[in-house]
């Protein structure tokens, strides 16, 4: 890539003959290789207020008289960033004034000298003419770098050599990124460190849950990124990270050619999944029948069994695709996904049963785990995950082993059965809001202590004919006899299923 064009630059062309005056010393470090916007001309005595940021000043000193604050007028130039400055000499005086000379070097701007056989706007023509240079070179790149972008999209892995041909075109680090915010592809994957990338990996995750199109930088350990998402809003299929400052507009053209082709190729593969999953949702069926025979002819293997089947109602499918995915080519992970209308359904060998965990806390999802078993009962294990999936819980991994271990209540408690139990128990629950008696509460204290009044009076703090007066009180108002046992259970039932 062409340099951006210097004061350095103009002093060194030989056909303009400016000289230094400026001892090396005495300059800002860098000072004669920023960046120079312009080359510009005045002979006020205070030009600034006409003047923009990083451009070198041409003057003849006319206005510099006995009486001149040479040292005020180079400090308003330095506040103002003016570059450089450049002294037409034999022009209104000969030579250069010495208070010039120290004023420029206490501020640390490169002074030069301008020969009188050489005009003024033969340097801003010089300068004009290395921007012009400098952007038609740009152009020339660009062109060039979208060409060669073009010719690796029809290779092998086409996406993967993509990536690396911007990675060398621009001269700094590329990643993409997966779905699951996981690093797919780098040509220089150790030029970054692990925790590096485990820092770049959460901020992606962060960006494709947000689920909408967008760019940003982030600096992490004084290494600045700019992550760009590939894929359409709500529908993101990875971040393109790039290890770089600032994109110029030509630099630009080329990123943003990237992320289209990256998209295509993307959406191209996202076709060939969908294909995949549509099998993949024919062979759950199979599968769900007891016979693994049909899928093992199709994939070629299964997980090895025993086996434990997962299902999430709430994950994202691409996503666990492309971690499951990144478990088989990394760690040899034998998985089968599959998508049905009861969510995702996911199958690994027993052994693996721990990265059910690491899945569910990454996703921020709840997946229901089945016991271990062969492909013999691979209905009942689906079916046992889907009994721990409804379980009431946080997110997570819940297993049906620790649902078998809680009460049949628990598992008959379906928001149907809530919602019956919640509209059985309403008269006495209206009694107690307008009355403050606690009917529920002296009730479920009672059966608490098998229907029997004398402990369960000593429990409540209140005599034994209190209590009795209480219950015959909660039978009228749910229309229940308490008397007997079905009547107990029923109301024990009620009061364990509705919310509190």
């Amino acid at each position: 890539m062409a340099d951006q064009p210097t004061l350095q630059a103009l002093l060194r062309r030989r056909d303009l003959d400016l000289r230094l005056v400026s001892q090396p010393a005495a300059l800002r470090d860098g000072a004669l290789e920023k960046p120079l916007r312009w080359v510009h001309s005045s002979d006020l005595a205070d030009p600034t207020p006409f003047l923009s940021d990083d451009l070198a000043l041409l003057t003849t000193g006319t206005q510099f008289d006995a009486a001149s604050d040479i040292g005020a007028y180079v400090a308003r130039l330095a506040d103002r960033g003016v570059l450089g400055l450049g002294f037409g000499t034999e022009v209104h005086r000969s030579g250069i004034p010495d208070a010039l000379v120290e004023a420029c070097a206490l501020h640390g701007i490169p002074l030069f000298e301008v020969p009188y056989r050489t005009p003024f706007i033969a340097i801003a023509r010089a300068h004009s003419e290395a921007i012009a240079a400098r952007a038609y070179a740009r152009r020339s790149w660009a062109l060039d770098a979208q060409r060669g972008l073009a010719l690796a999209a029809l290779r092998p892995r086409g996406l993967d050599a993509i990536i690396t041909e911007l990675s060398r075109r621009l001269g700094v680090w590329a990643g993409m990124f997966d779905a699951a915010g996981a690093l797919a592809h780098s040509p220089a994957r150790d030029a970054v460190d692990r925790r590096l990338l485990d820092a770049l990996g959460e901020r992606v995750t962060e960006v494709l849950a947000r689920g909408l199109e967008a760019g940003q930088s982030l600096t992490i350990d004084d290494r600045t990124f700019l992550l760009s998402t590939i894929g359409r809003g709500g529908h993101l299929r990875g971040v393109l990270a790039l290890e770089i400052d600032a994109l110029d507009s030509e630099a630009r053209a080329v990123v943003t050619s990237v992320i289209a082709m990256s998209g295509l190729a993307l959406e191209q593969s996202e076709q060939l999944a969908r294909s995949r999953r549509r099998l993949h949702s024919q062979l759950l069926r199979s599968l769900l029948t007891d016979d693994p025979s049909i899928a093992r002819r199709v994939l070629g293997a299964l997980p090895v069994a025993p086996i434990v089947v997962a299902v999430s109602g709430d994950a994202p499918a691409t996503a666990l695709v492309d971690w499951w995915e990144r478990q088989r080519t990394e760690h040899g992970v034998a998985s089968f996904l599959a998508e049905s209308d009861d969510g995702v359904t996911m199958c690994v060998a027993a052994d693996d049963d721990a990265l059910i965990d690491e899945l569910a806390a990454r996703f921020g999802i709840r997946i229901g785990v089945s016991a271990p078993d062969s492909y013999a009962a691979f209905s009942r294990s689906h079916a046992q995950a889907l009994t721990a999936l409804r379980q009431r819980g946080t997110m997570g991994a819940a297993r049906f082993a620790d649902a078998v271990g809680s009460s049949i209540l628990s598992a008959l408690a379906t928001d149907e059965a809530r919602l019956v139990a919640e509209s059985r128990l309403a008269p006495l629950r209206a009694h107690d809001t307008d009355t403050g008696s606690g009917l529920e509460h002296s009730l479920r204290v009672w059966l608490e202590h098998d229907a029997r009044a004398e402990q369960a009076a000593t429990a409540l703090g209140v005599h034994r004919h209190t209590l009795r007066s209480r219950i015959a009180q909660a039978g009228t108002l749910l229309d229940i006899d308490l008397s007997s046992f079905p009547a107990r259970a029923e109301l024990w039932a009620l009061l364990e299923t509705a919310r509190d």
